[in-house]
């Protein structure tokens, strides 16, 4: 079923890869961005528009005519207050409800609710996952949940989406998706992306948060972390 799908985030890593697996399924897509100048997607159907997530009349505008929207909005995690995720989400429940549009699926974390993983062993579960959660990202993850139980508390047909350690793989996987908490430390923004995408046809998640991971070709710790950790400074 070909739809038309507003994207905020649709400049950032998964937002871009997101946007071209739509376009590439026939979707009609609204990219949202704070930056449109320098958005490097170009495609008959696709609109990239102009907007700051947490200006509402901008985001009215972005939503008024899609179908379904996906939120693959991100932040870069520090010490400071953030509020883009929660007042973002705002934004666009509210938007989504005076418009009559019913499908939203955001993307959260696994940091929201950490668990320990069966393969993470001593150092991955004690040490670096609770510094990240806790002191690293904590603000990011505040609001991360603030974003959670706002959707939640929405009328609209939602789906939260926590993946893992985020990395790059060139084409999309078997990915696994799970109701709740999913034991795997990594997801490819490609499956992340891929998924998102099939939620728009899948009932099984609606009004549920699920964990999604990737499976094959997963990094070592040692090696996210050059690839990923290091590689954003």
């Amino acid at each position: 079923m070909v739809m038309r799908i507003a994207v905020f985030g649709a400049n950032g890593p998964t937002g871009r890869l997101l946007t071209g697996q739509a376009l590439e399924k026939g979707h009609q897509v609204t990219a949202v961005t704070r930056r449109p100048d320098v958005f490097p997607l170009r495609h008959d159907g696709l609109e990239v528009f102009g907007a700051d997530v947490l200006d509402p009349a901008a985001v009215d505008a972005a939503v008024m005519r899609a179908d379904a929207v996906l939120s693959t909005l991100g932040v870069p995690a520090g010490r400071k207050p953030i509020h883009t995720y929660s007042r973002g989400a705002a934004n666009i429940v509210a938007a989504m409800r005076r418009h009559g549009l019913r499908r939203l699926v955001v993307v959260s974390s696994s940091g929201v609710d950490p668990h320990p993983y069966s393969d993470g062993g001593f150092l991955f579960n004690r040490v670096l996952m609770p510094y990240v959660t806790r002191v690293l990202g904590k603000t990011m993850y505040d609001d991360m949940r603030r974003m959670e139980a706002l959707v939640r508390a929405s009328d609209v047909d939602w789906t939260i989406l926590r993946p893992s350690g985020l990395y790059h793989l060139d084409s999309a996987t078997e990915y696994a998706v799970v109701e709740g908490h999913a034991d795997g430390r990594f997801t490819a923004r490609v499956d992340l992306a891929a998924g998102m995408l099939a939620m728009l046809t899948d009932d099984r998640y609606v009004r549920a948060t699920a964990g999604i991971i990737t499976t094959v070709g997963i990094p070592t710790i040692l090696q996210w972390i050059r690839r990923e950790a290091l590689a954003s400074r």
